[in-house]
């Protein structure tokens, strides 16, 4: 197949895409097998959006679910906190069936639950039984992330041909499409059908990923050892509820830290030491320290996905509610204040997604959030409206480009016989991120977003940005992360 081009011509964002999503020529010499099955990308792309979507929607639903069930902020939060603790959890650990499994199985039982959790949704006679559909939809929307990486590794095997630029750049736009036009199709929606068609629009989205995934996704036997017995049967799963109760500890620990709250880190930290040592001695771990430690690489990219996406959600929660305290704005204004970022990013990712030059992209994205960080600390009461635009669209470069970059460098970092976990991983580590981001804001805002506390939070996010550009000059491994210039 032909070597993918360095850049395009093309100006408009959906052009490009389009072309993303075209199959690329054969290389000569290569049969019709060497190309991509296009035929993926729809399910691939489908599957990968519904976790993003039930994560933006929610953002414009909170207030009248609030009203209809006559709950507090503190409570309806938990809807968010609930998605947020079921998918950081869940992503690695479907990750893992993934890689024994194959990704079809847990492709379809995942878009099924999806379907499930929304129908409950509908239905839901309390905010206990609401919050509960949002767990099970966070663990239903686990599946589609993990099987589009290991399909993409799957074809890059069968056709000879690694570095999916194109691919992976059309899950990253994907995503961050979806990012924009969630809450506005959350509004249109409760305008249509309430605050329960939020929930219901999952109905549809799951028939149509059952549809596609059962048409389209290849199947694949299930692994037998040597001696005849499935590999599947060997499943880790007291590694499993260790890493469950590690984490669960300690995100709740960080949603709400406080000192009456000691036995959170206590427990996460026998839960890490318990897990450290299972994983150590089973045959077959659930996340094989061994070569998880081996891989330097790999640790680095998730910490820097760590600090990455606490600068990111830092902004999309904490300078919004100051655009709307601080300095005036209505909601619908501070949405549309955040509409240079989504535009720029979309631009950015669909521009420079068929570089290969990740290590570069890490550099000026952050590059992109230093300098953005320290941006946040001119703004003020009176700062004119262009100067929040200019932020925003500043912010969308290293949206544009990190995010892109972290998911090629795991998919090129990982062992490709645990692809499915180690995506699920990355995944988590961006979850966590999104709250420590919260937590942070709750202690720059302890009674309103005001200019001083979004100085304070911003001088944390500079701390992060300056953070992300140390590790990724400190890295030399990058200069070798994704050197091979292979299209799909």
């Amino acid at each position: 197949m032909d070597e993918i081009t360095a850049g395009t011509s093309e100006p408009a964002p959906l052009t490009r895409l389009g072309r993303l999503l075209r199959p690329r020529r054969a290389a000569e010499g290569a049969g019709p097998q060497a190309a991509f099955d296009r035929r993926l990308l729809a399910p691939m792309i489908l599957g990968s959006v519904l976790n993003p979507v039930n994560s933006s929607i929610i953002s414009v639903s909170l207030v009248p679910i609030g009203a209809a069930f006559g709950a507090a902020p503190a409570r309806t939060a938990w809807l968010i906190s609930a998605l947020y603790l079921a998918t950081a959890i869940g992503q690695p650990v479907v990750g893992r069936l993934v890689d024994l499994y194959g990704p079809r199985r847990l492709y379809l039982v995942g878009t099924a639950l999806t379907g499930v959790a929304g129908l409950a949704g509908v239905l839901a006679p309390g905010l206990g039984v609401l919050i509960a559909a949002r767990v099970l939809l966070g663990l239903g929307t686990c599946a589609g992330y993990p099987a589009s990486m290991h399909l993409i590794r799957s074809e890059a095997r069968r056709t000879g041909h690694d570095s999916p630029a194109g691919v992976l750049t059309a899950l990253s736009v994907a995503n961050q499409t979806i990012a924009v036009i969630g809450p506005t199709l959350g509004g249109l929606l409760i305008g249509v059908g309430g605050w329960r068609a939020t929930l219901a629009v999952n109905i549809p989205l799951s028939l149509a990923c059952l549809v596609l995934g059962r048409r389209r996704l290849p199947r694949t036997p299930v692994p037998r050892a040597a001696d005849g017995v499935r590999l599947t049967t060997r499943v880790d799963l007291a590694g499993m509820l260790l890493f469950a109760t590690m984490l669960v500890s300690l995100l709740l620990f960080l949603m709400h830290p406080q000192t009456s709250h000691w036995y959170l880190p206590v427990t996460t930290a026998a839960a890490a030491t318990a897990l450290t040592l299972r994983e150590l001695r089973a045959a077959h771990p659930f996340i094989d320290l061994r070569v998880l430690a081996g891989n330097r690489p790999l640790i680095a990219t998730y910490a820097r996905a760590l600090l990455s996406y606490v600068v990111s959600y830092a902004f999309l929660y904490g300078v919004t509610q100051w655009m709307q305290q601080g300095r005036g704005l209505t909601p619908s204004q501070a949405g549309l204040a955040q509409l240079p970022l989504f535009a720029t990013a979309i631009l950015v990712s669909t521009a420079t997604g068929r570089r290969n030059a990740i290590r570069g992209k890490l550099l000026v994205g952050g590059v992109g959030q230093v300098a953005a960080c320290a941006l946040l600390l001119t703004l003020g009461a009176g700062s004119p409206v262009w100067l929040l635009l200019a932020v925003s669209l500043v912010f969308g470069i290293p949206q544009g480009l990190t995010g892109l970059a972290l998911q090629n460098s795991v998919y090129h970092q990982a062992d490709p016989q645990r692809l499915g976990t180690s995506a699920g991983l990355l995944r988590t580590f961006g979850y966590l991120g999104a709250i420590v981001a919260a937590a942070a804001g709750a202690a720059c805002y302890p009674h309103r977003a005001d200019t001083a506390g979004l100085h304070e939070l911003a001088w944390f996010m500079l701390g992060c940005a300056v953070l992300f550009l140390a590790l990724t000059l400190a890295d030399r491994a990058l200069r070798l992360t994704g050197a091979v210039k292979d299209a799909v």
